[in-house]
């Protein structure tokens, strides 16, 4: 019975530890790929070894960061070997895992140790309060549940984290959460040897814990700042630098289009000269010459998709896509009214059909043969505002949530959109976007000038 009293905390943390386990179980299932069998040999494991190892630790007691690195690795271990996707990714997951159970637990269980001592020492008047195992093991059990907690919270945010990323990115953001794991473990051995701030004998016992428990919290605190801001601060330098990198890769592409373009044009417009250059020669008989001047008009595009807007660089581009559309048996349907005096830049103009067209096409191709394709393309003047909508058919499988494409099981974060949304922004403009029955659909409102402020009341 006495040796069931010695193991009393554990035994009264176990469920909670358990619950703990099954919300990090959660999480990788998120991220990463496993089946019901790993998934049950993951809890079990995780539960199995972590209490052997604070049994062991109680009957043969060795330095605490000892055990903390030995668990630590079998966690590691565990969502490596039973958990698919690549090793860089998963490590990754079980880094943000153990850092979530370190930073929490030590914010958490710091101030309700320091609550309890202060009513033991206020309340009571106990001198030099300590703590029962009872008292630990529930504080163990309140810190425990809390980081469950904590886990199912993050999980909903970290998808733009987990997606979409190269391999040496999953590293770059695992290695300072490791170097935070291994702080905090040797901050714990310190504590356990006396190592943090005491106040020297003269105010007491009770005060050294105070100040040692009240120290771990804050710098639990800073390092959940720290933590927080690298991740998402990562995050979105990845996305500006991709986003960065499509736009300089789109600045060449429209340019190579509208340099396409004059040059039709140029020749359109030098036809009837030519026409009457070969006219000439003909009459005469003079066919070596015409030979020469036909082999000089080679390679010269003649392909041109007339004035379909107004604009030429818009036109340029809207050919290049019915081209491509046409070439995969897409339904293409255009009416692009571009207003007379508008104030939008011709580059961002491309830049929102070019990347909301080339979605559309991706998407038609990605469908199973046989199945309709379509894009519609609407554009014209509503009350000062312009409005873009564009409707194209998609896979019935895919799913779109918040800039997330879920495609065949994976998820893609949308790039290309990020560039439209931007844009939009830019003008004081809205974007609305629809995926369902099997039709995406994209809407934006952007006002022409200040005068029209108010988006909502333009339609």
């Amino acid at each position: 019975m006495k040796q069931l009293l010695d193991y009393a905390d554990i035994l009264i943390t176990a469920p909670c530890y358990l619950g703990y386990l099954c919300m990090a179980d959660k999480f990788c299932k998120k991220y990463l790929r496993t089946s019901k069998k790993n998934e049950l040999l993951f809890v079990v494991l995780s539960f199995c070894g972590c209490l052997f190892l604070n049994i062991a630790n109680r009957r043969y007691p060795t330095p605490h960061i000892f055990y903390a690195m030995l668990y630590n690795i079998l966690f590691i271990g565990l969502v490596l070997l039973l958990f698919q996707a690549g090793w860089r990714k998963k490590i990754l997951a079980a880094s943000m895992l153990m850092t979530v159970r370190i930073l929490v637990g030590n914010i958490v269980t710091p101030l309700l140790v320091c609550l309890v001592l202060f009513c033991k020492h206020i309340v009571k008047k106990i001198p030099e309060p300590f703590l029962s195992k009872w008292e630990s093991g529930a504080i163990d059990y309140v810190s425990w549940c809390l980081v469950a907690l904590a886990i199912y919270g993050i999980s909903k945010h970290l998808i733009v984290v987990f997606h979409g990323k190269p391999g040496k990115w999953y590293v770059m953001l695992a290695i300072p959460l490791l170097v935070l794991i291994t702080v905090f473990d040797v901050a714990s051995w310190g504590a356990c040897h006396g190592i943090m701030i005491r106040s020297g004998g003269n105010m007491g016992l009770y005060y050294d814990q105070i100040f040692s428990h009240t120290e771990f919290c804050i710098l639990a605190v800073l390092s959940m700042c720290a933590a927080g801001f690298y991740v998402f601060g990562m995050n979105r330098i990845y996305l500006e630098q991709e986003k960065s990198g499509q736009y300089r890769s789109q600045i060449a592409v429209y340019k190579m289009l509208a340099e396409q373009h004059r040059q039709s044009e140029r020749l359109r417009h030098d036809m009837k000269n030519h026409i009457i250059a070969l006219s000439a020669l003909s009459r005469n008989k003079e066919w070596e010459k015409i030979d020469d001047y036909l082999k000089n008009m080679e390679g010269i595009a003649l392909e041109t998709g007339g004035d379909m807007t107004g604009n030429k660089a818009v036109d340029a581009l809207l050919y290049q896509k019915q081209k491509r559309a046409k070439e995969e048996n897409i339904i293409w349907e255009c009416d692009v009214q571009m207003p007379k005096g508008y104030c939008i830049n011709e580059f961002d103009l491309c830049v929102l059909f070019g990347n909301i067209l080339d979605n559309a096409v991706e998407a038609c191709e990605r469908m199973q043969c046989g199945e309709c394709r379509f894009i519609n393309i609407q554009a014209k003047t509503v009350k000062k505002c312009f409005l873009i909508e564009v409707k194209n058919s998609m896979d019935m499988t895919e799913k779109y949530s918040e800039g997330f494409w879920s495609k065949k099981g994976q998820q893609e974060y949308g790039i290309g959109l990020l560039n439209v949304s931007d844009v939009v922004h830019r003008y004081n403009g809205v974007v609305n976007i629809e995926a369902e029955n099997g039709t995406f659909t994209i809407s934006i409102l952007m006002p022409f000038s200040d005068d029209a402020h108010d988006i909502k009341m333009a339609v």
